[in-house]
């Protein structure tokens, strides 16, 4: 069931894809940066999850706000005629790294706590 979710999401993708318009390069750099704002948000909201500690009203702010004060920085720097953008990168990949890891953490003791129980029901 979900092999076939995952087809339909991409043929429909892929659909989107081809038919919508192409995005012109002045605001390009402010998109990959909106991306990345909110990749971060959503690393982070999957991470709190895991935590137990996920809010939806923390999640959607820390998404859009993030996403429209990178925008706004990258818009700055445009018209200082400085890469400031380049700092919000870094910061934000920063912490989806920092999130990522404590996903990864998680799946990682899960999966060796269920490896032990298994290995401990086979010695009994």
């Amino acid at each position: 069931m979900i092999i076939i979710a995952i087809v339909v999401g991409c043929l429909i993708g892929a659909l989107i894809g081809i038919n919508m318009p192409m995005i012109s390069y002045t605001y390009s750099g402010y998109l990959a940066i909106a991306i990345i704002a909110a990749l971060d948000s959503v690393f982070g909201g999957i991470a709190s999850t895991l935590n137990k500690n996920f809010d939806l009203k923390i999640f959607v702010s820390g998404f859009f706000g993030n996403a429209i004060l990178s925008i706004l920085l990258t818009y700055l720097g445009q018209k200082l005629n400085v890469d400031i953008y380049l700092a919000a990168i870094v910061v934000f990949v920063g912490r989806m790294f920092n999130n990522l890891a404590i996903i990864r953490r998680y799946y990682i003791d899960k999966w060796t706590s269920r490896k032990e129980e298994k290995n401990t029901t086979k010695n009994q």
